[in-house]
């Protein structure tokens, strides 16, 4: 069993090139769709503060929105 990220990397630094390549892309991805995420999240706050500042959404009292959701939960 693997214990810690550098025995990890020192297995994984033994796969033939091929596998190397093909893995690392496969992380980088991961982290390319971890940015495309914050972005889209990022884009979507901007489009709901501006919504909001602009007068086009509604907006409730936290505790009616806890108590409504608290009442779904339980009932």
């Amino acid at each position: 069993m693997i214990h810690s990220v550098e025995q990890l990397e020192a297995e994984l630094l033994q796969l033939p090139i091929g596998e190397r390549a093909r893995l690392a892309e496969r992380l980088i991805t991961s982290l390319d769709e971890e940015a495309e995420v914050e972005a889209a999240w990022s884009n979507e706050v901007q489009r709901r503060l501006a919504a909001f500042d602009a007068g086009e959404a509604a907006s409730f009292p936290a505790e009616e929105v806890i108590a409504e959701a608290l009442g779904r939960c339980l009932a």
